[in-house]
């Protein structure tokens, strides 16, 4: 028994993007819960924005009604990798639907030669178990520290050597807001014949991303924080050269070719990092078509900048009240500031209906291409008021 088209989709196609680049303006709109709301949480997840607001709510009343096609439905992950594949500029036939950077990173963790691996300490999690649970018979696993408060490229480099078969490291971690240098981590996996796992989960969609200039061997990307998609979609993007060496973690129904067989028979693998799908949650899919039709409408030079000048402005106005930033390095568009009055800033946050992070020791915001000038200065205003209670 095979899957076979029966009907034309009741859910809307995807937006297609414009000929001509989004305006910042245009695209802050998009977002319906910024006219009450100082969204500076995209870190842990963005408002919805009315594309994929649009498309979850067809979803839903079809559902509810039962005007539906299941087989559209399971169609919009292979969609979705068509869409993506042209955001990033890479082949179609790289890119594998997942459904989170665990799993993106233990699957290229199941098809390593035994050798060496070297990863941040403080590594998300996400990025970092899929390593360590490897066998220490066969994988030495090194965790390189902070220091400064966060882990430097250069210590990074310092721990390659000719036994390193890996280093997987995150463009940005939201812990610390630094931006990894990627070019020289590129140039220092390449001296040493190693391979480069980026999560760029933390800054795709904010950050420019050149892949023909970069070339990860890997590039895992979960699209519920800057890609403003639904949580549930993920993609795990292969270098070319390396497709030969994947295979799916976890083989079912969908690592097969199209049409997919249900019953019986042996696994007859699909093309590309498609063999390495997974059974996709169909709402997040459908609803991740939807972002990454807005996202491919901008021009990604303008968002980086943008995004970059607006955490700039909030960091050097902390520095001038006091307040330095947690981590030293490369600035991203994520800014972590410490402070001993987290609990107020909290306060102050909610009472403005500003939406951030104040947790502990320091204070976390993070600036997309919605946000404007006028949020950076409302968060300030808290900031100094909470300050002034001290």
């Amino acid at each position: 028994m095979t899957a076979t088209r029966r009907r034309e989709s009741a859910v809307p196609s995807e937006p297609e993007a414009s000929p001509e680049a989004m305006s910042q303006p245009e695209f802050r709109a998009q977002f319906p819960a910024l006219r009450n709301i100082t969204w500076l949480d995209t870190p842990g997840s963005p408002p919805g924005a009315e594309p994929v607001n649009r498309a979850l709510g067809s979803v839903l009343s079809d559902w509810r009604s039962g005007e539906f096609d299941w087989l559209d439905w399971d169609d919009a992950a292979a969609r979705c990798r068509s869409l993506f594949a042209g955001y990033l500029g890479v082949p179609v036939s790289s890119v594998a639907a997942m459904a989170s950077v665990a799993e993106a990173a233990a699957t290229v963790a199941a098809t390593l030669e035994p050798g060496r691996i070297v990863v941040p300490a403080c590594e998300f999690r996400s990025n970092l178990l899929p390593w360590l649970q490897l066998d220490p018979a066969r994988y030495e696993v090194v965790t390189v520290p902070a220091r400064d408060g966060a882990v430097r490229t250069e210590d990074l480099v310092a721990a390659l050597d000719d036994r390193t078969v890996l280093l997987a490291v995150s463009e940005v971690l939201s812990r610390d807001g630094v931006r990894a240098d990627l070019p020289a981590l590129r140039a220092a996996t390449d001296a040493v014949g190693a391979r480069l796992f980026v999560d760029a989960t933390q800054s795709l969609g904010a950050l420019r991303l050149d892949m023909s200039a970069l070339r990860p061997d890997y590039l895992a990307v979960h699209g519920y924080k800057w890609m403003v998609a639904p949580r549930g979609a993920a993609w795990l993007v292969v270098r070319p050269d390396r497709l030969c060496d994947l295979a799916p973690l976890m083989p079912s129904w969908k690592s097969s070719r199209a049409p997919h067989t249900y019953f019986g028979g042996r696994l007859d693998p699909a093309p590309g990092a498609a063999r390495c799908d997974t059974s996709p949650a169909w709402f997040s899919w459908l609803g991740a078509c939807a972002a990454v039709g807005l996202m491919s409408g901008l021009d990604a030079t303008a968002v980086e900048q943008h995004c970059l000048a607006l955490a700039d402005e909030f960091l050097t106005e902390a520095r001038a009240m006091g307040i330095s930033r947690a981590a030293s390095g490369p600035q991203s568009h994520i800014a972590v500031v410490r402070t001993d009055d987290a609990a107020r800033m909290a306060k102050e946050l909610a009472a403005r209906r500003i939406r951030a992070t104040a947790l502990a020791d320091r204070l976390r915001v993070g600036f997309h291409y919605f946000n404007d000038r006028a949020d950076v200065a409302a968060v300030l205003t808290a900031i100094r008021r909470a300050l002034r209670q001290a």
